[in-house]
């Protein structure tokens, strides 16, 4: 039985989540990749979310990233290692978020008390954390850990979210919804991509999108009003409850008092990179 209020987890991932995942939006991570050589939006975002494995096949970033169209991911991985090492784009992604989170939050927060004791939470909750069955977390979780407090929690924040992500699929295979039919019922929900950003990043067509809300009407979770349907909304429930599931030894180990002051002060970091322009205005379905 959870000694956490009920959600409080999930509440702490919401904050987590997009401080970690601001640097994929970055122009510092186009910059810096792109000093690489890897100039392609999607080969930006795949290289720098996969070179923790090292220099593995397109198979392997297919599986664990689940919503992207396996041609797309080919047509990158691995020929992005030719162009760069994954050590290599791992010191490039970590640049960039240093120079993301300098630009956004501005030296004094970095510097700030908050920062240091924010970092110190979100890594003892990633102590509970197991690499069994979680890939990318288990990756990351090889990384070194970055002396700067911002850049501390932005790898605790990492942690976090992978291990959520990992957790995720896990609950997600138990729905029957293929990657195709998971975006699009995530979308409606008003939480997840919009069109143009999945058609932006995950590699489907629009009538690979379409054909996916065609077979969620029939299996009656889409409403031909584009909703989800009763059995539509109970089933997303159901599968961000499992996950949460998943997803609860690390908040359980920091506790109710320090979920509560980490969600707290990332709340006031991850606002903070919201308004300061951080992510697209149209990025939400």
């Amino acid at each position: 039985m959870s000694s956490l209020p009920a959600r409080a987890g999930r509440r702490c991932h919401n904050v987590v989540n997009p401080f970690h995942s601001v640097v994929y939006f970055s122009p510092d991570s186009v910059r810096e990749m792109a000093g690489l050589g890897i100039e392609e939006r999607s080969a930006v975002y795949l290289a720098a979310r996969s070179a923790a494995f090292g220099r593995v096949g397109a198979g392997v970033v297919t599986a664990t990233f689940h919503s992207f169209k396996h041609e797309m991911v080919a047509r990158h991985v691995p020929r992005v290692w030719d162009l760069a090492s994954p050590q290599e784009v791992l010191d490039a992604r970590l640049r960039a978020a240093d120079a993301t989170l300098r630009r956004l939050l501005g030296e004094e927060a970095l510097a700030s008390a908050e920062m240091a004791e924010a970092a110190e939470l979100a890594l003892r909750a990633t102590e509970a954390c197991e690499r069994p069955v979680r890939p990318l977390y288990a990756a990351h979780a090889d990384l070194p850990v970055p002396g700067a407090p911002h850049l501390a929690l932005w790898h605790a924040a990492t942690l976090l979210r992978e291990y959520r992500g990992d957790g995720h699929l896990i609950a997600l295979a138990r729905t029957g919804l293929d990657p195709v039919e998971a975006l699009v019922s995530h979308s409606v929900t008003g939480r997840g991509m919009s069109l143009k950003w999945l058609l932006t990043t995950r590699g489907w067509s629009e009538e690979e999108l379409t054909a996916g809300r065609e077979r969620l009407e029939r299996r009656g979770l889409l409403g031909a009003d584009g909703r989800l349907t009763e059995a539509g909304i109970t089933l997303r429930e159901t599968l961000e409850d499992e996950t949460d599931v998943l997803d609860a030894a690390p908040y359980e180990h920091l506790g109710a008092a320090g979920v509560e002051r980490l969600t707290e002060l990332l709340t006031a970091f991850t606002t903070a990179v919201v308004e300061a322009g951080g992510f697209p205005a149209d990025l939400r379905g």
